[in-house]
Parts: structure tokens; sequence; C-alpha cells
């Protein structure tokens, strides 16, 4: 079966910027597009397949038509027809509000389906983006609320300055902020939970604040200090770098200016390949050709047993 591509849902926000659109090289007169999201099943904003066999229907349709095929069958038995993850590039001219998503467990108990867990890979940054992760400084529950109420959350909240191939994995329950420069590809679990914990006093175009969720957000952070929230890794050309090995995805990096055959016989899931730069060609193993440059996303499904690419070019891989 062919690799499947989709039509981009690109997102408006009050912080977006104007990488976006010349980076996917569309043709849309949009401004602030802080979010294109690639790969989506979340319900009612679901991509579409922009072209083939399944051209014109919708991601979920697909899943509830191949199936196994598609996503893998343990995926399948875990996850029925529900496709397990969300891709999104995200633009960002402007500060997002500090943020929290619960885990399963709280999710399900605050009335919501699941958690979230979530990675950063950054992409072409402005020189000085930033970003928070993590608390550096161990602070209760009570003192939380109270940093909320002072605006002082800040000041227990790690922050980086960073650059191209940055890496930040954020497990449920981990604080966090896209700062304003950042322009990175966001890979998550199907899920559209967030709660929102300071908003830089911000108002809307109504003169209102955003909507905070104190009470929710204190029952979903882990608390835990860590030394370091960035990914550790060594960058090398010309084959599969690991970044992130946990329950809800697995992603590497790879970054090619040689052919290469990636065997995934043995895997019994879709793969996703996320174009970061340059371009290539994808032929895989039934002899359908692909092309993927930057700002592209596809998906294999759990049919694929290889695939070879050639060109100039470096993508995320991930999977579940």
């Amino acid at each position: 079966m062919k690799p499947l591509k989709f039509n981009p849902l690109l997102k408006q926000t009050i912080w977006g910027g104007d990488k976006i659109i010349p980076f996917k090289h569309l043709d849309e007169k949009m401004e602030q597009v802080g979010e294109s999201w690639e790969i989506s099943g979340v319900n009612n904003n679901e991509t579409i397949v922009s072209d083939g066999e399944y051209k014109g229907k919708g991601l979920n349709y697909v899943v509830n038509d191949l199936k196994s095929d598609l996503i893998g069958k343990d995926n399948y038995k875990r996850f029925g027809n529900e496709f397990p993850l969300l891709i999104k590039f995200i633009d960002a001219r402007q500060d997002l509000s500090i943020q929290v998503h619960p885990n399963d467990e709280t999710a399900k108990k605050q009335g919501k389906e699941r958690g979230k867990t979530e990675m950063w890979y950054i992409m072409d940054s402005e020189p000085d983006a930033k970003l928070r992760s993590g608390l550096k400084k161990k602070i209760t529950p009570d003192e939380y609320k109270a940093m909320v109420e002072n605006d002082t959350i800040c000041d227990a909240i790690a922050e980086y300055d960073v650059k191209e191939g940055d890496c930040f994995f954020l497990p449920a329950g981990r604080i966090h902020s896209i700062g304003a420069g950042c322009f990175l590809a966001e890979i998550q679990q199907t899920s559209d939970v967030t709660y929102r914990i300071y908003d830089f006093k911000r108002k809307d175009k109504d003169g209102n604040e955003r909507q905070l969720h104190t009470k929710e957000a204190a029952e979903s952070i882990d608390y835990t200090v860590y030394d370091n929230y960035r990914t550790a890794y060594s960058p090398v050309d010309n084959q599969g770098i690991s970044l992130v090995q946990c329950p809800y995805f697995k992603t590497a990096v790879y970054d090619l200016n040689e052919p290469m055959t990636i065997d995934y016989s043995e895997l019994d899931s879709f793969v996703i390949l996320i174009g970061i730069k340059g371009e290539g060609t994808i032929i895989d193993n039934e002899g359908n050709e692909t092309s993927l440059k930057a700002g592209e996303t596809i998906l294999l499904p759990a049919t694929t047993d290889s695939i070879k690419i050639t060109g100039t070019i470096k993508f995320l891989e991930t999977y579940v």
C-alpha cells in the first residue's frame, strides 16, 4: 500500500508567526499561523488525505477501513479506530502560555479520555529563541498556586536558549512553554487536553484575559526537579539517532547525504516521517515512489517492510 500524505490544518493564533507557509511551500494568504497540524485524528480537527486511493477521506476513515494494516496489530488492539499520534509544526512569534498536560490516570479522574505526553524537535529558529521546560526548584502545590497569583511562577521554571537540533521530551505532568522565536516539530499523544497555568496577563482582541486552569494544573504537575530537561544526543550523518523511547512513541532523527535502506519488517506499527531539511525520494518494498521534502509529513502503513531513501534530507521518524 502507498504511503499517505495529508492536507495540513493551518491554525491562526494570537502568538503565531510567518514561517510555516513558506516552509511548507503553500500558496495560502494567512497571517499569524501558529500551528500546522500535519497528521491528526482529533475530533473536528482531522487531516484529509491529499492524493491517491484515499484522496478526500479523513484519517479516521482510513484507520477504520484498513485497521491493523495501517496502524499495526498491537496498536489496533490498544487504540481501536483512533489514530494514536498527533503531529504539528509550531511557529511562535510570541511566548505561548505556560501549561501542563495530565497523565492518562489524572486525565480520566478529571473526566477526560487520556493525557498527553509529547516532544519537541527545534528547527531553524530565531537566534534568541528560548523555551521553558521543567521545574528548576522544589515547590509545593500551594506554593505553585501562590506563584501564579503573584506573577512569579516563571522564577520556578527552567529556561533554555535553543537552536536547531535541540530536543526536549515532555512527559505528562512536566510544566512547559514554547518561547518567542521557536520554530519546531511536535509529536504527541492524540489528545487536546491542555491546562493553562499562566498567560502573562495577555488580553484577547475583546480585552479579556484567557482562562487559566489553576486547579486542574495543580493536580497534573509532576513536582520532581531534574538537573537537565534537554535531551542529550550526538548527531551522526547517515544513520538513525534515537531521541525518545517512551510508551507512547519512539522517535529518531536521520540526516542523510547518501542512499539508505530502513528495514521495518519486524515492526508492528505505522511509521511517520517528518521532513525537516532538504528533500529526497522514498521507494518502498512494493515499488511505490514518494517524495519527501522539508515541511512535508508522510504516513507509512504498518504493512510496509522497508524503504530506500535517496537525496540530501533530514527527517524525523516516529512510530508507536
